[in-house]
């Protein structure tokens, strides 16, 4: 069985800045706690360190505080206690702008996100409120959508997609921000088996630093090398995906379970 207290895996070999230190992590979270007005405890000292480039699926089971952690990482939520820093800088109501940049939130249900009337407005709304004008917006709008397989339906109204196709527009419309990390609520919910799968080719491409919350197990298999199991509002487990997918005992305590028949490799 995994051990419920764990050493977070060893980081690769970070980039080195100018002067030769190391790049600072893309998360670093310390004794993250949070409570709602109605005392409700959500968050119990949440400690997570993720390295630039790093893939890590965020699993547990309902209630489990996954929601609430993802909703501080940029702001939306304040801290009853502890500290968060995305690529070293303090997530602080001075700094609220910047971190929206750098922390892109892709909700579970697309339509949450997309709001204009085409594709190509969607993605252009992001960039250009951070500044983005003329050629430099274009070009953001341009790569996030190739990005993405939905260049195409660039001048189509978002509700004429399919589900997929919305998940790939909310994708792209965070991507055109340049975010240096990807956070991701239930990506694969509600959609269809070639959907589902296109989705993950195209994560799998984008080569961001990427957090991602979900139910669905076998896709933080495939995504994320590594997975943070949390519950009750603390991490309790920390370990490769594949490893913490193995402990039959581990998930059951957690109430997490893979689909019937399922096997790890």
């Amino acid at each position: 069985m995994v051990d419920r207290v764990t050493e977070q895996p060893a980081a690769a070999e970070q980039p080195a800045v100018a002067g030769g230190s190391p790049a600072a992590p893309a998360l670093e979270i310390s004794g993250l706690a949070h409570s709602y007005p109605d005392g409700h405890r959500a968050l119990r000292g949440v400690d997570l360190r993720v390295e630039p480039g790093e893939r890590v699926a965020v699993l547990g089971p309902n209630g489990a505080g996954k929601t609430t952690l993802t909703l501080h990482l940029n702001g939306v939520l304040r801290p009853t206690s502890g500290s968060i820093r995305v690529g070293g800088l303090p997530v602080e109501t001075r700094h609220l702008k910047e971190i929206r940049r750098r922390v892109g939130l892709v909700f579970q249900d697309p339509d949450d996100q997309l709001f204009m009337p085409t594709v190509r407005e969607d993605v252009a709304f992001g960039p250009a409120n951070f500044g983005a004008r003329g050629a430099e917006l274009e070009q953001r709008v341009q790569q996030a959508l190739d990005a993405v397989g939905m260049a195409e339906h660039a001048h189509r109204s978002p509700l004429h997609l399919s589900g997929g196709q919305r998940k790939r527009v909310a994708l792209a419309a965070v991507l055109a921000c340049e975010p240096e990390l990807l956070v991701l609520d239930e990506p694969s919910a509600n959609l269809e088996p070639v959907a589902r799968r296109e989705l993950a080719e195209v994560l799998l491409s984008v080569g961001r630093t990427m957090l991602m919350v979900t139910h669905d197990l076998p896709y933080a298999l495939q995504l994320c090398p590594r997975s943070v199991i949390i519950d009750d509002g603390r991490v309790v487990a920390d370990a490769p995906t594949a490893e913490l997918l193995a402990d039959e005992d581990l998930l059951a305590e957690h109430r997490l379970e893979l689909p019937f028949g399922f096997r790890v490799p």
